[in-house]
């Protein structure tokens, strides 16, 4: 099948995604509107191509530090509200039909931003799509933060659960900040009802993922990228069908992975763990699920069926009910047979 053709049936596939990063995802157009709000606009010479320049990144602490200069551009509600709008409207553009969405509000109330109104705002903007794609929001504690702050934090929006938050994670400096001090927050977190995650495995190696797993005990695993380090964990991965969120192309935008060539996924999947494939920072890495998965056909030798595979495992590892799952399954098998 030629390469033209896969694009397409790519396009239209009904698509999930579980790690994605609403900062991370603001279309540039959107972006650039609220750095021109607040001058930024100067500093990049005018020119949105600069910004395109700008999220090129030398290694993940390079991509951390942009991450930072990014969020000078957020400082009122309303801008809150316009990015999440923003970014709903391009996953539905995509045909992304479920996504549980990372946001870390804790960025932004030491600007004076009073959190429970950050997250009205998020909300507000992703409800424009609710008819037509589902998105619930998992929140980033972030670890350079530390676990006091998470845990004050994590008392606070215990009670925002009506905002849609189904779960919490840690994102930030992984390779600074092993998961293990988490471990109280964590178990707090599921006492409330929460759903977990921890990026592990990206910026830091194996043990990082033990920790997230062991300590903090984690529904899924963000990343874990690294844990072919250790034959153990492995093992262990695919003994306990543990969900891990597989971005791919963000590992090689910030350095993870030197290439595609050289990701494990192919080995990952072969080997029967349960993975899915995520974007993570799409706008920032210039990557969708269509070019993720069109990558692994093309790079790796992927097929259709793995791909329909990966989505199922996608809608199995999603924080969702069983109804919701059904229904995604079946959109996804309806389209299959159209196209197949």
């Amino acid at each position: 099948m030629e390469k033209e053709k896969y694009k397409t049936i790519l396009r239209a596939l009904p698509k999930i995604e579980l790690h994605l990063h609403l900062e991370g995802a603001i279309p540039l157009e959107t972006l650039w509107a609220l750095i021109k709000k607040y001058g930024g606009h100067k500093e990049l010479g005018n020119n949105i191509e600069n910004l395109n320049k700008r999220f090129v990144f030398k290694d993940f602490p390079h991509f951390i530090d942009t991450w930072i200069w990014k969020n000078q551009f957020f400082k009122e509600y309303e801008d809150f509200e316009f990015i999440a709008h923003g970014v709903a409207q391009d996953l539905l553009g995509q045909n992304i039909r479920y996504a549980e969405l990372f946001f870390t509000p804790g960025d932004h109330t030491e600007k004076g931003l009073d959190l429970q109104r950050i997250v009205e705002s998020v909300a507000k903007g992703i409800k424009s799509t609710a008819h037509e794609i589902e998105l619930k929001l998992i929140y980033d504690l972030c670890r350079d933060s530390g676990p006091d702050k998470g845990m004050e934090q994590l008392e606070k929006i215990k009670e925002l659960k009506d905002y849609g938050i189904i779960g919490i994670g840690i994102g930030g400096s992984e390779q600074l900040y092993p998961p293990e001090p988490f471990k109280e927050v964590y178990e707090k977190a599921r006492s409330y009802g929460f759903r977990t995650t921890a990026h592990a495995g990206e910026a830091a190696g194996a043990d990082s993922v033990w920790g997230a797993l062991k300590q903090l005990k984690t529904d899924r695993i963000g990343h874990g990228t690294r844990s072919c380090e250790d034959p153990a964990l492995i093992a262990y991965l695919k003994d306990a069908q543990v969900p891990i969120e597989i971005c791919p192309l963000s590992n090689v935008r910030t350095g993870v992975v030197n290439s595609i060539a050289e990701h494990p996924v192919k080995s990952y999947f072969e080997g029967g763990l349960n993975i899915c494939i995520n974007t993570d920072d799409p706008k920032m890495f210039n990557n969708s699920l269509e070019q993720e998965y069109m990558c692994l056909i093309d790079e790796l030798g992927f097929t259709l069926s793995d791909i329909k595979q990966l989505l199922y495992n996608a809608v199995d590892s999603a924080w969702c009910d069983d109804k919701k799952k059904r229904q995604l399954k079946t959109e996804i098998d309806d389209y299959w047979r159209f196209v197949i």
